[in-house]
């Protein structure tokens, strides 16, 4: 153990591991297969990064956190460790150079995105790499039964086949007991093996306010509290909505959310973690591997879908051990919304085998036919042809989908692509090009291989950089050259796509199982009831409630959250009023007559006085005759 605290010692400066740290790592350099169950802000990267340098190979972290992945490998090359990720955006000479580079040694850990596991390039180059070990992050992914599956990481376990032998580190942050089975049987675990640490935050206080003006309470609330805040909201029109009442009534704030392009997210956050901005105004697309310490407020203008997604959003308050405020603002009107949320991610049997129907119509499938073609999917269109709602559309194609008659890609890999429609000999003979267009085309004939042949994704914040312009400039000269049919380009747009798995069948023989329909209704019933039971119950602690569903039932109560503040209140009030009984029943114990100014005498403060004697008068245990107070 020895060489993991030099390690530890040399790259981060710690003297020690903190928490389950050294089980896991301990574990995994056994080589045996390791779930790690620790909360926000609890080290998990530690667990890996540690046992990949004292390790023969490359460690391959499979993270969907895009942002995660960029500033871990900065931070681990200004640390002098070798990283390096493949994510969206990058060249294929790019990426291939980046798997060579692994192959011959030169990269301890590499960070990959779940998509790219399936491609062939990566399982080729995979067989000629020496791995040491697997780390699966946001491992509650995997599951079925967890709050945010998703099917990507179902190709995981598929690693296991090529890599025989090559042992596997699951982190998740927020699992329930269930879940944390899933994982382990999804991954493969050659036996369960499982370390835990205490998803207690004694220095974070839970709140929930019930109020029928959220702006109004969000707005106190921020007066209140001092220092870096989240606010969370469940659309991108509230993220920008809530972000000009905050400015307009003067507080430092920004909003983010999956819509913006990667220039303007990576901007807002850089000024929010720097704290330039202190409010960032947030969809749950923000703060997956943000590491900020310094977050005092965490504010949910909504409940979200569960308790597992509340609680990893929350936590990311407070991460330094000074106190800070998780406050969920709650009314009536949520619970009817979450309530209407499970008819709309579980529309009726019937209607997603319409979808079905409607869906070959609208591609023009026959029956029999359409196994692997692959379509564009735009939503709007379908919607207005059809006279459905397109969020009812979108949980039924996931339903189709987990049933394994499509492949639904909601958000495909938005980056924008080219091909040149002119040969290179006609390019060259050009001498009507402006200055600003001959020195993008020069740069991305550099840049990008196989621009005549085939359409290739660039990455227009490069081309800026290289050609010293903006990338809105990149933006219209390739919008230019593609309206004078120079080239074709596509810009960055999210449009969905659909590939059908199996041929077209009749609508009304799609099966729709337990497993796939059933089940997940009555799970994702099962946490909206329980988001709701936090929500409203206000007699149990809010960590105890939390700390419960996720697998710890006999934590202690936190006393810092609003109901244990509440009862304590309380609890102080009834005993200073016992107290100040105590002493009046003590002087009228000789049964005399006594004057009023003999009780104001004693020493207590004229409020508990004040109740004391009520409750005395209301009882009937004392009386008052011309001023003057006994006992019968």
């Amino acid at each position: 153990m020895m060489e993991y605290k030099e390690i530890l010692r040399q790259y981060w400066g710690f003297s020690d591991f903190r928490g389950i740290q050294k089980e896991i790592i301990e574990s995994i350099g056994r080589g045996q297969d390791t779930l790690g169950l620790m909360p926000t802000g609890g080290g998990k990267s530690i667990t890996f990064q540690v046992p990949a340098l004292s390790m023969d190979g490359v460690c391959i972290v499979i993270t969907p956190l895009i942002a995660l992945m960029k500033d871990q490998v900065d931070h681990l090359l200004a640390k002098g460790i070798r990283a390096a990720a493949i994510y969206s955006g990058m060249t294929r000479p790019e990426i291939i150079k980046t798997l060579e580079n692994t192959i011959f040694g030169a990269v301890k850990i590499l960070y990959v995105s779940p998509e790219r596991l399936s491609s062939e390039l990566f399982q080729t180059k995979l067989r000629h790499m020496k791995v040491s070990f697997i780390t699966v992050d946001e491992a509650h992914c995997i599951s079925q039964w967890g709050y945010d599956f998703r099917p990507s990481y179902l190709t995981i376990a598929a690693l296991r086949d090529l890599l025989p032998g090559i042992p596997v580190l699951a982190l998740t942050a927020t699992a329930t007991p269930h879940v944390v089975d899933d994982i382990q049987e999804r991954l493969k675990f050659a036996r369960k093996n499982v370390f835990r640490m205490s998803f207690e935050r004694k220095n974070l206080s839970y709140v929930v306010r019930t109020t029928g003006d959220k702006l109004g309470e969000l707005t106190h609330i921020l007066r209140s509290v001092d220092g870096s805040a989240i606010v969370y909201v469940r659309s991108r029109k509230k993220c920008k909505e809530i972000n000009e009442l905050l400015t307009a009534q003067g507080f430092s704030s920004t909003f983010y959310h999956a819509g913006l392009d990667h220039l303007s997210k990576d901007e807002r956050q850089k000024q929010w973690q720097e704290d330039r901005i202190r409010v960032m105004v947030a969809t749950n697309a923000f703060g997956m591997g943000i590491d900020k310490p310094n977050v005092r407020l965490v504010i949910h203008m909504n409940c979200p879908d569960s308790i597992e997604a509340y609680f990893q959003e929350a936590g990311r308050g407070g991460r330094d051990g000074q106190k800070a405020y998780a406050v969920l603002l709650y009314n009536g009107y949520d619970k009817s919304k979450l309530h209407k949320r499970i008819a709309e991610t579980f529309p009726e049997k019937d209607f997603i085998k319409l979808v079905y129907e409607h869906l070959a119509y609208f591609f023009q499938i026959g029956v029999g036919s359409g196994r692997y073609h692959t379509f564009s999917f735009e939503m709007d269109k379908f919607c207005n042809a059809f006279g459905h709602s397109p969020r009812l559309v979108d949980s039924a194609l996931r339903i189709i989908q987990r049933a394994g008659y499509i492949y639904y890609e909601n958000e495909p890999e938005a980056a924008p692509r080219l091909m040149f429609l002119l040969t290179r000999n006609e390019l060259y003979r050009l001498n009507e090009l402006t200055p600003l267009q001959d020195q993008v085309i020069t740069v991305v004939l550099r840049q990008y291989g196989g621009v005549f042949n085939d359409y290739v994704f660039i990455n227009e914040e490069r081309i800026a950089d290289i050609a010293g312009l903006t990338k809105q400039q990149i933006y219209l000269v390739l919008k230019s050259l593609s309206q004078r049919r120079i080239l074709h380009y596509i810009p960055q747009r999210k449009i969905p796509f659909i590939t059908y798995l199996t041929n077209r069948i009749d609508g009304d023989r799609l099966v729709i199982g337990k497993e796939v329909y059933d089940e997940r209704k009555r799970q994702f019933t099962n946490r909206i009831e329980a988001i709701i039971s936090y929500a409203t119950n206000d007699q149990v602690c809010r960590s105890r409630q939390l700390l419960s569903y996720l697998g710890q039932p006999h934590s202690p109560a936190c006393h810092c959250c609003d109901v244990c503040l509440e009862k304590e209140t309380d609890q102080e009030s009834d005993d200073r009023m016992e107290a100040a009984l105590d002493k009046i029943m003590a002087l009228l114990s000789d049964k005399e007559l006594h004057s009023l100014d003999d009780i104001l005498q004693l020493d207590i403060p004229k409020r508990q006085l004040d109740a004391a004697i009520d409750h005395l008068r209301n009882e009937e245990i004392i009386h008052l005759k011309d001023d003057k107070v006994y006992i019968k």
